[in-house]
């Protein structure tokens, strides 16, 4: 069996770990909003403020960080952990972000895919011709729901 190290606590809705070449992992925290570092000794670096709510992640042909934000999710807690419950009063929309994170500087890509508006972009990879790729779940509201698609 292999055993399992706790490094750090405290992290809210976190999201798509990324190992990057300083030993740290980089992930996002949807609940706080944000992107964060969290170094091999369990210390916790806010690289930036996302706003809506940061999902999967990748590092981009840039070298930068690129973010499906989802636009915001709330959530709720209870014995079992955090979940989402729909989107947030304050959405703000989906879209695709991308983060230097040596400077935390924020720049929005994305907030479509051809002429389709992204609603809740959940998780990005690229191809070896640095074509991006993303999944968008949609989102939920009340009684609507979006249908999901690849992009």
């Amino acid at each position: 069996m292999v055993a399992f190290r706790e490094i750090t606590t405290g992290l809210r809705f976190p999201e798509a770990p990324i190992a990057v070449p300083e030993g740290a992992v980089v992930l996002g925290e949807i609940e706080e909003r944000r992107l964060t570092r969290v170094h091999p000794d369990g210390r916790k670096e806010v690289i930036c403020e996302t706003g809506g709510g940061p999902n999967g992640a990748a590092i981009g042909p840039s070298g930068r960080c690129y973010i499906c934000n989802n636009g915001g999710f709330a959530c709720t807690e209870d014995e079992y952990g955090q979940r989402s419950i729909g989107k947030t009063e304050d959405y703000s929309g989906g879209r695709i972000e991308a983060v230097d994170l040596a400077t935390g500087e924020l720049e929005v890509v994305f907030t479509h895919a051809g002429d389709v508006l992204l609603k809740g972009p959940n998780d990005i990879v690229f191809d070896r011709h640095s074509g991006t790729w993303c999944t968008d779940l949609g989102k939920v509201n009340g009684r609507l729901m979006d249908r999901g698609a690849i992009f």
